[in-house]
């Protein structure tokens, strides 16, 4: 899969991982479409990146999607990659029962539903398309999980195995489905729980977003970054470590 001449959306693309992702590939002469709930933070990226085109959506309510699909086919035909970056993470102690699962919904219509219905919305036109991919952003949580932030994990685990299916559902057409798990990186949805002890799990979002376009360019379908190869090959001894 190229990395050069793409139209690309980003979901989540005007912070973190996202925003580093859609400097790269604009970097790289590619059409970047970056998408999020706060009007102010994409305005912030475009003066940051004057190339990028923004839109405000969130992703968790079906309308604003259909909203961002029509849009994005009628106004960018060749459009041809998506990527699901949007994601939310939450503590939640099911010790203190339902009280403590008031952010749940909405995690899990962040991190899981939205790229389901987003890859179902966009895979007809992708499909038509010389060349596409949809690119998941889960996690090293994916598989070995942090009990501290439960349904987060869970949702990257679902990630994973939605990207299984899609990329054996794919596989007679033009569309490659790449999952790309990272590390801990140190933005805002993970720095409230960022600790001195977390930095040999982690990565910069930088340095996941050039791991993202090695992945792309030499079709490595299945990527665990950095820190996160290890929780990948060794996911059950390390449970125990990683939430001491």
């Amino acid at each position: 899969m190229k990395t050069r001449g793409n139209t690309v959306l980003i979901t989540g693309g005007a912070t973190g991982i996202g925003f580093a992702l859609a400097t790269q590939l604009v970097r790289q002469e590619n059409t970047v479409i970056i998408c999020g709930r706060r009007r102010q933070h994409l305005l912030v990226a475009k003066k940051h990146m004057p190339a990028l085109t923004i839109r405000v959506c969130d992703i968790t309510r079906p309308a604003s999607r259909r909203a961002l699909v029509k849009w994005l086919i009628s106004k960018f035909g060749n459009f041809n990659v998506l990527v699901n970056n949007a994601g939310i993470q939450r503590a939640v102690d099911f010790r203190k029962g339902a009280r403590d699962l008031s952010s749940v919904d909405a995690e899990i219509a962040t991190n899981l539903v939205a790229p389901i219905y987003l890859s179902g919305l966009l895979i007809p036109h992708l499909r038509q398309q010389e060349a596409a991919a949809i690119v998941n952003i889960s996690s090293g949580l994916a598989f070995t999980p942090l009990a501290a932030v439960p349904v987060y994990c869970a949702t990257k685990a679902a990630v994973h195995s939605l990207s299984l299916s899609l990329r054996f559902q794919l596989r007679h057409t033009p569309v490659r489905v790449f999952e790309v798990a990272p590390p801990i990186v140190p933005t805002k949805l993970s720095g409230k729980r960022q600790r001195s002890e977390d930095e040999k799990f982690s990565m910069s979002a930088q340095d996941v977003a050039h791991g993202i376009i090695e992945a792309i360019n030499n079709d490595i379908f299945e990527v665990p970054l950095g820190p996160a190869a290890s929780l990948h090959k060794q996911r059950d001894a390390l449970f125990e470590v990683i939430n001491e």
